[in-house]
């Protein structure tokens, strides 16, 4: 009995000028390497070094591979829910001043700046309309400038009404 041949999945020619970078044989596992360092990161080309692959090769398997597209917006997404848990614990807390630096005005701009897309993945993913997750996500992002603003003018406040002496006699 002849022995049957093993099916091949569906591979992504890539360009030797997009190769650039890349380790000789690729881990297998680069995509899931990559979509969770994105995940963590939000940072496509920070995700595609720690795979081990050109940032043209992931940008390509996601033009030609809806799953791997699937996947690769989810993690957006669950970056996108880090920075914005992240963001709302520090404007509660506020930043510490020996601690790692973080700029809430850059993120409160890169939520604003992504929030359609975060939208559209949501309303994919929880079947609900757009507009709706669009005005949540805009009711989020106007809390966090408020709590930023009052934070802000809290502060200023302690450094233009410092506690007077008392008169101790």
């Amino acid at each position: 009995m002849p022995k049957m041949a093993k099916a091949r999945t569906k591979r992504t020619k890539i360009a030797d000028v997009y190769r650039r970078g890349e380790k000789n044989k690729l881990d297998r596992h680069w995509r899931a390497f990559f979509l969770d360092h994105l995940a963590e990161t939000s940072n496509v080309t920070a995700a595609a070094h720690f795979a081990g692959v050109n940032p043209s090769r992931a940008y390509k398997v996601r033009r030609e591979d809806a799953a791997f597209a699937r996947k690769w917006y989810a993690a957006l997404l669950e970056g996108y829910e880090h920075l914005e848990l992240e963001t709302l614990r520090r404007l509660r807390e506020g930043v510490p001043v020996d601690g790692p630096k973080f700029d809430i005005a850059n993120a409160l701009r890169l939520l604003t700046l992504h929030r359609e897309t975060v939208a559209r993945e949501r309303t994919r993913l929880e079947n609900s309309d757009e507009a709706s997750v669009l005005a949540s996500l805009n009711a989020k992002l106007e809390a966090m400038r408020q709590n930023e603003m009052a934070l802000q003018a809290a502060l200023a406040e302690d450094v233009t009404d410092p506690v007077a002496p008392t008169d101790a006699g």
